[in-house]
């Protein structure tokens, strides 16, 4: 499997007339992202989880080989924080099951006045890796201890590795076979871009943790002034030079910023 690298989403309406033509629809754009992308992470499923009509329409507007991250919804991380998690699982699987095959995994992001509480961890987990790879993005530095780290690796779920200001904000572990990337803004110019040195630190970074036959998602979040997409470029080729095959994406220089 390459290394899938794209952005957590793809509609944005600073990206309007500038990263998608002019006269294109709203309803058009996910079509025109997976011509230069083969996956995205899905966020807006966090805010308000999709009818299982939207999540088929997803599914037929692309192409056979994309593969989408669902971010599961707040309910569960963030109103319930993992208490009771049975319903709000059960709720997000039956939906997402209209992406069919291209269902990737799920990122499950937690708030971040939550402290560790490896048990709920371990039974969301529970229920959810038994239908979808799941990652985990911890927020808070409680959960960076050695009984989360058993509780992630016994259910093969990733810690997701996330990036801040161009510096790592968490553990390197290994919790996987697989693995999962997030940028959320670099320290170059324009505001919240990065640095080709910073994403060929973290392709070196990849490297080190996993072979190049191992699944390895890698989502940017830094979507002003059109960032995460110049950067998702700017990191395969990175990922690239160090022998990995990548997805996907635009050229680097075909994308404008500002």
């Amino acid at each position: 499997m390459p290394l899938l690298i794209g952005t957590s989403g793809w509609q944005y309406k600073h990206w309007d007339r500038r990263f998608y033509a002019p006269d294109l629809a709203k309803g058009e754009q996910l079509g025109r992202y997976a011509e230069l992308f083969r996956t995205v992470e899905v966020n807006a499923t966090f805010y308000r989880l999709p009818t299982a009509e939207v999540f088929l329409s997803w599914e037929r507007e692309t192409p056979a080989d994309f593969i989408f991250v669902v971010k599961a919804s707040r309910f569960l991380t963030h109103m319930k924080k993992l208490k009771d998690p049975e319903e709000p699982v059960a709720r997000l699987m039956e939906r997402a099951r209209g992406l069919g095959g291209k269902l990737g995994a799920v990122l499950l992001q937690l708030p971040p006045q939550m402290r560790c509480d490896p048990g709920r961890l371990d039974a969301a987990l529970a229920l959810l890796s038994a239908r979808a790879p799941v990652a985990v993005e911890f927020r808070e530095g409680s959960w960076y201890c050695a009984e989360v780290e058993s509780v992630l690796a016994r259910h093969g779920a990733a810690l997701c590795l996330a990036d801040r200001g161009a510096q790592p904000i968490t553990p390197l572990w290994r919790t996987a076979d697989w693995g999962y990337l997030r940028f959320h803004g670099g320290s170059a110019s324009p505001p919240g871009c990065y640095t080709e040195e910073t994403l060929d630190a973290w392709a070196a970074r990849a490297t080190e943790l996993w072979d190049r036959e191992a699944t390895v998602y890698a989502f940017f979040n830094n979507d002003w002034y059109l960032c995460a997409l110049r950067d998702a470029a700017v990191f395969a080729q990175a990922a690239r030079r160090r022998g990995w095959e990548t997805t996907r994406t635009p050229e680097p220089e075909s994308i404008r910023l500002g």
